[in-house]
C-alpha cells in the first residue's frame, strides 16, 4: 500500500501542462480560503461539507462556484474532495450573448501532519488534483496541481485564538501573468512554485457557537480576506473578497487572478459523544468494548486538555478576585479599628474635660463662699485652683478680677475682666463693670453677679 501511494504521488508531481483551473475560495479542507490549513491536533469534526460561490461581475452576472467535502482520518491524514465550475472567460462586451459553458472540474486534496511540537505543526500534501470533464472525458490538469509544505503556529492572545501559517508550494501557488489579462491566447509555461502565508483569528463573538473567525491570507498571487460567521454550532456562513488588490480591475473580463466576492455555507458533523437524547434510553459508554481508535483517543485528550485549561484559567481568575477581596476586607478592618480608636480617644477627652470642669466648678463654689465671707486671699487661691483645672472658664477670670478689685489692685482686676470678656464676648456683667470703671463710677455700680 505504501509503495502504491509513493508511485501515485511521484506520478502526479511529474505532470506538466498549461490549462487554467478553478480555484474557488472555501473549497479546501480547513477554514482558509485558498491556502492549505493544518493544526496541532486532529479535527473535532467527523466531516465537513459545504458550497461556495465567487461573484466576478454584476452586470452581466458572472460567477464561479462549487461544493466540497473533507474529513480527517487516522495518523494525521486529511482527505478532501470538491467539484467546481469556472466563470465565463468571454470578454465583457460579448458576455451577455456568450454560449460558453465552463467544464465541470473535480478536485482532490490529500495531506498529512508529519511533525508536531508544542504549538507548532508541519504538514505536507497535494492540493488541487483537478480533473476536467471535457468532451473527450476526464483530463488531469497538472497546472493547478500543488505539492506543498506548511508550518502552523497556534497562540492565544487574551480572549482571541490565533493560528498563523507559512508555506511553499508548486503549481497554483506560483506567480501568474497579471499583465495580459484580456487575451484569449494561452502561453505554455513550465511548473511554477511560490510561497504563501495566512492567519485566522478566532474571536469571542458568538462564542457559544464557536466564535467568529477573521481570515487573511496571501495565496502566492494575491491577498484574500474573509469572515466566517457561525449560525449555530454546526453551521457557518463564509464571506470574503479574493485578490482585493485587483479590485480596480473589476470591470475586466474574468481571468485566473480576477478579484471576486465570495459567499459560502458550511456544515460540520461533530465526532460521536455520549450525549443522552430524550427517548433514546440510557446513554452508551464513550468507548465500546474492543480496540480503542487513536483518533477518538486524540480527540478526547484534546477536549480534556481544553477543559482543563479553561478550568485553570477560571480558577486563576477566582484566586485573583479572592485576593482582591481579602485585601479590601483588610483595609476596611484597619479603617474600622482606626475609627474605633478615634472614638475612644474622643470619649476619653470628653471624660477628662468633664472631670476638670467638675473640679473647677467645686473650686469656684468654695471661692464664692470665701468671697462673701471677706476672706479674699483664700477665695483667690480657690480661683487659681479652678483655673489650673480648666483655664477656659470666663467666670473664673471675672471672679479673680472682682477679688483683685476688693484687694485694691485695679490694674490686675481690669486685666482679668478683659480676659473674661475676651473668652465670652456676651458677658454683659463684665462689660458693664468695665464701662463703669472707665467712667469712674464703679463705687456706685453693683459688683458682678455671681
Amino acid at each position: 500500500m505504501k509503495q502504491i501511494n509513493r508511485t501515485l504521488l511521484l506520478s502526479l508531481i511529474l505532470f506538466s501542462t498549461i490549462f487554467g483551473a478553478t480555484r474557488v475560495a472555501y473549497l479546501r479542507p480547513g477554514p482558509m480560503m485558498k491556502i492549505p490549513y493544518t493544526s496541532i491536533g486532529p479535527s473535532p469534526y467527523l466531516f465537513t461539507a459545504g458550497f461556495g460561490s465567487e461573484l466576478h461581475n454584476l452586470s452581466p452576472f458572472n460567477t464561479a462556484g462549487g461544493a466540497y467535502f473533507s474529513m480527517d482520518i487516522n495518523s494525521g491524514w486529511t482527505l478532501g474532495f470538491s467539484t467546481a465550475q469556472s466563470a465565463d472567460t468571454t470578454r465583457l462586451a460579448n458576455l451577455e450573448v456568450s454560449t460558453y459553458k465552463a467544464p465541470v472540474e473535480f478536485g482532490f486534496h490529500i495531506q498529512r501532519r508529519v511533525y508536531v511540537r508544542e504549538n507548532i505543526a508541519f504538514t505536507v500534501g497535494l492540493q488541487d488534483i483537478v480533473f476536467e470533464n471535457k468532451t473527450k472525458g476526464l483530463n488531469l490538469d497538472p497546472k493547478e496541481l500543488s505539492f506543498f509544505g506548511i508550518v502552523s503556529s497556534q497562540k492565544q492572545i487574551g480572549q482571541y485564538n490565533m493560528n498563523t501559517f507559512i508555506g511553499f508550494g508548486t503549481g497554483g501557488f506560483g506567480a501568474i501573468d497579471t499583465v495580459n489579462t484580456d487575451t484569449l491566447t494561452e502561453e505554455i509555461t513550465g511548473t511554477n512554485a511560490g510561497v504563501f502565508a495566512g492567519a485566522v483569528f478566532n474571536t469571542p463573538y458568538l462564542e457559544k457557537w464557536g466564535g467568529v473567525d477573521i481570515v487573511g491570507e496571501f495565496d502566492g498571487n494575491g491577498i484574500n480576506v474573509g469572515l466566517r460567521i457561525p449560525l449555530t454550532s454546526d453551521y457557518r456562513l463564509n464571506l470574503g473578497f479574493t485578490h482585493i488588490e485587483k479590485l480596480p480591475k473589476w470591470k475586466e473580463r474574468y481571468w485566473e487572478g480576477h478579484a471576486g466576492l465570495t459567499v459560502g455555507f458550511e456544515i460540520t458533523a461533530p465526532r460521536g459523544s455520549a450525549i443522552k437524547t430524550p427517548g433514546s434510553g440510557p446513554a452508551p459508554p464513550i468507548y465500546e468494548p474492543g480496540p480503542i481508535h487513536m483518533a477518538e483517543m486524540d480527540t478526547t485528550l484534546m477536549l480534556a486538555d481544553y477543559m482543563v485549561t479553561t478550568l485553570r484559567d477560571s480558577m486563576g481568575m477566582m484566586n485573583n478576585e479572592m485576593r482582591n477581596l481579602i485585601t479590601r476586607l483588610s483595609a476596611m478592618e484597619h479603617h474600622s479599628k482606626f475609627l474605633e480608636d478615634s472614638l475612644k480617644a474622643v470619649r476619653l477627652n470628653n471624660n477628662v474635660n468633664e472631670q476638670k470642669m467638675n473640679e473647677a466648678m467645686r473650686h469656684l463654689s468654695r471661692s464664692l463662699r470665701y468671697f462673701h465671707a471677706g476672706d479674699y486671699r483664700t477665695s483667690l487661691q480657690e480661683v487659681e485652683s479652678a483655673l489650673d483645672a480648666n483655664p477656659n472658664i470666663a467666670l473664673a477670670y471675672a471672679r479673680r478680677g472682682s477679688i483683685y478689685f476688693k484687694l485694691g489692685d485695679i490694674q490686675r482686676a481690669t486685666i482679668n475682666w478683659n480676659l473674661a470678656l475676651r473668652m465670652d464676648p456676651e458677658y454683659d456683667d463684665v462689660r458693664n463693670v468695665l464701662k463703669a470703671l472707665h467712667e469712674k463710677r464703679l463705687k456706685s455700680t453693683s459688683m458682678i453677679k455671681e
